[in-house]
């Protein structure tokens, strides 16, 4: 565990699940090997998604590689990023977010300041891969909600960069067999166990 991480872990204020750590176990062992991850998390809704994200972005900041969130609409976007933003401030990790609604000169410099790599974590939409954004070393791409993006998506981020690792997030339960027939290339980790205190959710 990198300092990163342990300031993050502090901060979060809860006991990681056997689950997320059994997940972050897997994700460790994939980053530190010599092959590209391709890793799809599964866990319903507060299962901590998110967190086991901003740990595995933080392990590749740690190595000094910069990460980046996918997420389908611009409103999660700026939910993630206000959700993150806490934890990301008290490890000193530089957090940004890119969507639509940025003015000319707001994307002038966040892409500046990304190709300088003065940004370590960016989250937006799939407009994050658009021809005019360079990354000054991405390490680390977190898509949520897989299935919300096409198969061109997945190419275009494939050659970006030097083959970035990739961990994908879903809340959609995916029977197994189903699973290696549409990720069939994805190791599999799932998130079965519910945080303590978690309130249950109400689907309306």
């Amino acid at each position: 565990n990198s300092v990163l991480a342990q300031k993050i872990r502090s901060s979060f204020g809860y006991q990681l699940t056997g689950a997320q750590e059994r997940t972050l176990n897997d994700i460790s062992d994939d980053m530190a090997s010599d092959e590209r991850m391709l890793r799809l998390v599964q866990g319903d809704v507060g299962s901590g998604k998110t967190i086991v994200a901003l740990l595995a972005m933080a392990t590749a900041i740690a190595s000094g590689a910069q990460a980046a969130l996918m997420v389908p609409t611009e409103v999660l976007a700026r939910q993630h990023f206000r959700t993150i933003q806490p934890l990301a401030q008290a490890a000193d990790i530089r957090l940004e977010v890119m969507t639509g609604k940025d003015t000319q000169a707001e994307k002038r410099k966040k892409r500046q300041a990304l190709s300088n790599g003065e940004i370590d974590i960016v989250i937006g939409t799939h407009a994050l891969f658009q021809d005019d954004v360079d990354f000054a070393d991405l390490g680390l791409v977190v898509i949520a909600e897989q299935h919300r993006f096409g198969v061109h998506q997945r190419l275009l981020l494939a050659s970006t960069g030097h083959a970035p690792d990739v961990l994908v997030m879903t809340a959609t339960p995916i029977p197994r067999t189903l699973v290696l027939t549409l990720y069939g290339d994805m190791d599999v980790s799932r998130l079965d166990e519910k945080p303590v205190g978690r309130k249950p959710i109400k689907t309306v």
